[in-house]
């Protein structure tokens, strides 16, 4: 019996210290104490998927170049042209993390470089006729940055009061694949002298960017409209293929392996994207 008086006891004090807690709490009070409760709880997250075009204008010093105006010397009455713009097409995920910063991941594919002769043409290194001799380059890759909102960052909700400014950085990698005519007199770094019929030129290599850019939002579902400027650090050096007794083979600007053809793509690049940003 005492044990239950003491239950009972227990009981009524605890009610009786709770009912003076919540008289002495306002309904105000109590309501924006359970939403900042919630609130830690349940923080809400704003990420984004992007699609963009990108327009990449490459430093015209570059060894492809060398390349192109030794090797139209070596045809008859035709000209390989140089490569001096790019174009490309992206996507990218977004998540922001802190009120202003914001870390994406995406992958691009450069559209094709180079072109493709028309004709029937003769090589002189070789002696031979070549059909619609090619000299043509795929790139593809990913890249991951962060960025920071300098101006405006987007609301809690995803949305955007007005234009937001933001600069950040970004690293990739990146796979080359070049092919050229199969009787293009290449170098064998191991016997100084050209090697059987070329396959594909293969590398790849790492990318690093710095850029600034700025989101607008648009009254078109919710998309956001973004620019973006930067500058893209992009360059083969190991741009090669290996023949059945594991030799590298290179193409070369001058015939030596001094003048071994590094593909350069670093420049300046401007980006047009279309982003939709999403609350949870």
């Amino acid at each position: 019996m005492k044990l239950q008086k003491l239950f009972v006891l227990t009981l009524v004090l605890i009610f009786a210290f709770t009912s003076f807690s919540f008289a002495t709490d306002t309904e105000e009070e109590l309501t924006n104490k359970f939403m900042q409760r919630l609130e830690k709880k349940n923080k809400r997250k704003v990420t984004w998927l992007s699609g963009y075009f990108s327009f990449n204008r490459i430093n015209r010093d570059n060894d492809y170049n060398k390349f192109a105006y030794y090797e139209s010397s070596h045809f008859n009455n035709t000209d390989i042209s140089w490569i001096g713009d790019s174009k490309a097409f992206g996507m990218d995920f977004g998540i922001v993390f802190n009120e202003r910063y914001a870390w994406s991941v995406g992958g691009e594919y450069w559209m094709q470089m180079g072109e493709e002769l028309t004709g029937n043409l003769l090589y002189n290194p070789s002696g031979t006729i070549i059909e619609n001799p090619t000299s043509e380059i795929k790139v593809y890759g990913f890249q991951t940055g962060l960025q920071y909102y300098l101006t405006n960052p987007p609301e809690v909700d995803g949305t955007f009061k007005s234009l937001a400014i933001r600069s950040g950085f970004s690293v990739g990698f990146y796979q080359v694949n070049w092919d050229v005519w199969s009787d293009y007199n290449n170098l064998n770094l191991s016997t100084s002298v050209s090697t059987g019929n070329n396959t594909t030129f293969k590398d790849n290599a790492p990318s690093f960017s710095l850029h600034l850019g700025a989101d607008y939002p648009t009254k078109m579902f919710g998309m956001v409209f973004g620019l973006d400027m930067s500058y893209l650090y992009m360059n083969f050096d190991q741009v090669a293929w290996y023949n059945t007794l594991d030799e590298e083979i290179v193409a070369s600007y001058d015939g030596s392996s001094d003048g071994r053809v590094d593909l350069n793509f670093s420049g300046v690049r401007g980006k047009v994207e279309l982003k939709r940003f999403f609350s949870w």
